[in-house]
């Protein structure tokens, strides 16, 4: 996505937007390993447990409320993937589920720093993305969706980083 300048040319974004994770939103953790182990062939998985207070400063359409969630990431072939399972309290994966059943819910963009992660919010803000869900896990990852829906048709992750900054609760197989 490109935004316009004060002349109305378009300008591309503050740093290039790779892919750095696809995300699967499931109701059920130990059964979507087990299938995406055996039919898929990926894993092994680093699974969190993410509630407060390693889980923090969460907000869901823009006001603060409390949520938890398991996540289980891979790499396949230097992609990352993720399955997301909503435990508890209001939030985006929850909407998901509800609305959509189990699926693709998000493609993440992630940053390396929290500067990086600033100008990126800053740019869809200036296109019109609102924040869907924000949070904060530890003290060096921040997460953001966006509403890109409008324009791409898909809900974006950004932020600074991704849990491969944390010791996994346990990993599967």
């Amino acid at each position: 996505m490109t935004s316009n300048d004060q002349h109305g040319k378009i300008v591309a974004p503050p740093t290039p937007m790779t892919i750095t994770q696809i995300a699967v939103v499931v109701r059920d953790m130990e059964s979507a390993l087990k299938s995406y182990t055996e039919t898929m062939g990926w894993g092994p998985w680093s699974v969190f447990e993410y509630g407060p207070p390693l889980l923090h400063d969460t907000w869901v359409r823009g006001e603060p409320a409390e949520y938890r969630m398991i996540g289980a990431e891979t790499s396949v072939d230097g992609l990352g993937f993720e399955l997301i399972q909503p435990v508890s309290g209001p939030s985006i994966y929850q909407e998901f589920l509800d609305t959509h059943g189990e699926g693709v819910q998000h493609i993440a963009c992630m940053k390396h720093s929290f500067g990086e992660s600033t100008q990126v919010r800053e740019h869809w803000r200036d296109n019109g993305a609102e924040v869907l869900m924000s949070g904060r896990i530890g003290d060096t990852i921040e997460f953001y969706y966006l509403d890109t829906g409008p324009m791409l048709k898909f809900v974006l992750e950004s932020g600074s980083g991704h849990a491969i900054d944390l010791k996994p609760t346990y990993v599967y197989p």
